[in-house]
């Protein structure tokens, strides 16, 4: 073996082994060792008035970093980033629901790309490497099929901004009526054909149609990011769809032993954000903070 094959096979050890389960001193199976990170969406965190104190907030409970949304004050967002050591791993776009892609009037579209361009930006300047996107929504006056179509030619817009500032941009399953299955989701970033489209995904919301574990493994490589969400298909039967949202988090139907597993098969080691509720007191999310550090060891 020469020093450039030991090399590499070194390499690939290091890395199986830092998803993989070991055995302690006592031959117990452990955990396996991951580098996933701790991080809570902007909206989940509801301790602080100002961008600082949200910030400072989300540190004193424990978190490696916040996912911000866009068109906030950057100078103030940089200060609260240095100030408290906290990284910002993603941006959310906030104008998506307001303009999405797949509107019938090119008017509104069009807003949405400059929209979706300004969160790139904002990414850039935070130093984040994902931007969080709902593409579009299929309803009573948007078809399955246009939703489809429009979204991607004006997603593809931006795509060019993204390859330049290195950002990905991220495709979030939500309850759109739109990409309900794995496969379709799969088709649907690689449509793009670059590697600055994937898929940002979303454990709690999937359980109202599938299985958060499968969709991991048909993604794979695609997921730029994961929200930790908790979802309750028992309260859903009884009370409504949503409901089912109403549970603490490791306290529903996910299976997050499995979803670890998943992540662990495709060897995610990036973020995982909470989008949950419960973070209105101190307490509260540093409740959201400790499950979400069970989660990542089960």
């Amino acid at each position: 073996m020469n020093r450039r094959q030991f090399t590499k096979g070194t390499m690939m050890a290091s890395a199986a082994f830092s998803i993989a389960p070991f055995h302690g001193l006592s031959g117990k199976l452990l955990p396996p060792v991951r580098s996933i990170k701790k991080g809570i969406m902007w909206g989940s965190n509801g301790v602080g008035k100002t961008i600082y104190e949200k910030f400072q907030s989300a540190k004193a409970a424990g978190f490696d970093g916040i996912e911000v949304m866009s068109h906030l004050d950057r100078n103030e967002v940089l200060k609260a980033r240095d100030a408290t050591g906290l990284s910002i791993p993603s941006v959310c776009d906030e104008m998506h629901w307001k303009f999405p892609l797949s509107d019938p009037d090119p008017q509104v579209r069009e807003k949405g790309v400059e929209a979706l361009k300004v969160a790139i930006e904002d990414s850039q300047v935070y130093g984040a490497d994902t931007v969080l996107l709902v593409p579009g929504r299929v309803n009573d006056t948007v078809s399955y099929d246009e939703c489809w179509n429009r979204s991607s030619d004006e997603l593809k817009k931006a795509i060019p901004l993204a390859e330049k500032l290195n950002v990905k941009i991220g495709v979030e399953n939500v309850w759109n009526n739109f990409l309900l299955s794995p496969m379709e989701a799969a088709s649907y970033v690689d449509q793009f054909g670059s590697p600055f489209v994937g898929f940002y995904f979303d454990c709690g919301n999937i359980l109202a149609y599938g299985w958060p574990e499968q969709w991991i493994k048909i993604l794979e490589k695609r997921i730029a990011k994961v929200h930790i969400k908790e979802y309750s298909r028992k309260i859903a039967d009884k009370q409504g769809k949503s409901a089912g949202f109403e549970v603490k988090l490791t306290e529903g139907d996910v299976n997050w032993t499995k979803v670890m597993k998943a992540l662990d098969g495709i060897g995610y080691n990036g973020w995982a954000t909470i989008e949950q509720p419960g973070g209105d007191t101190p307490e509260g999310l540093k409740d959201l903070c400790d499950r979400l550090v069970k989660i990542l060891e089960s």
